[in-house]
């Protein structure tokens, strides 16, 4: 079964979500395309572990190139927005399956 960009987008939410039920989050509209990682969410290094495991258990996909996502030049990225994770999913989850 290949995945839309919708549903890659909902299940994503969907992970965020679960993360952060607990979390005291002043985020007005809820998480969307443009929620930011570390500056809305207050995602930390151990958060985003986190995310990875849960997302290729989300998805069935073991060893997606996060690497690619998350570090440019040789060095972490500042930030990722929620939508910047879905076209690096949508990109990739369909070359593995």
């Amino acid at each position: 079964m290949i995945l839309d960009r919708a549903d890659i987008q909902l299940k994503v939410i969907n992970v965020l979500k679960d993360m952060t039920i607990d979390w005291e989050l002043d985020l007005q509209g809820g998480i969307n395309m443009k929620t930011r990682l570390m500056e809305d969410l207050a995602f930390e290094s151990l958060d985003i572990v986190q995310l990875v495991v849960s997302l290729e258990k989300t998805f069935e996909q073991n060893g997606l190139p996060f690497a690619r996502l998350f570090m440019r030049d040789d060095e972490y990225v500042d930030e990722i927005l929620v939508g910047e994770l879905v076209d690096f999913l949508a990109e990739n989850i369909v070359r593995h399956e």
